[in-house]
């Protein structure tokens, strides 16, 4: 079973830039056909897929993002990060980090989300 923990700020202003970390347990974040994505949930709405970063390191975002946000990896630490540009109060939501064996959109295991809010 994969083990996930979110890291990162509970409060930036807007504008500025949001970078969280995930930390992978008991499987590397290389080991083939792993996906690893980045998923947040606004206060009364529903789920948003943000971007995944592959076992490969090839990455892909929601177009809706585009221009906004970054995903990298540190493989020597099993990690994977989310940078998000320019945020605004519409960006406040729980952030979670998730995984997928084969198929890139089918989340077997969960981080438990950490609380970012925008506010200045």
């Amino acid at each position: 079973q994969v083990q996930l923990q979110e890291s990162g700020p509970d409060l930036v202003k807007p504008s500025q830039t949001v970078s969280l970390t995930c930390t992978v347990s008991d499987v590397s974040i290389t080991t083939n056909y792993y996906y690893w994505s980045w998923i947040r949930q606004p206060p009364g709405k529903g789920l948003e897929w943000m971007g995944a970063i592959a076992y490969d390191g090839k990455t892909s975002y929601s177009p809706s993002l585009l221009g906004n946000i970054s995903l990298s990896r540190d493989t020597s630490k099993n990690q994977f990060s989310l940078l998000l540009t320019s945020v605004s109060p519409g960006d406040t939501a729980v952030y979670y980090c998730a995984s997928a064996h084969g198929t890139p959109f089918a989340f077997g295991s969960w981080g438990q989300g950490t609380q970012v809010t925008v506010s200045s």
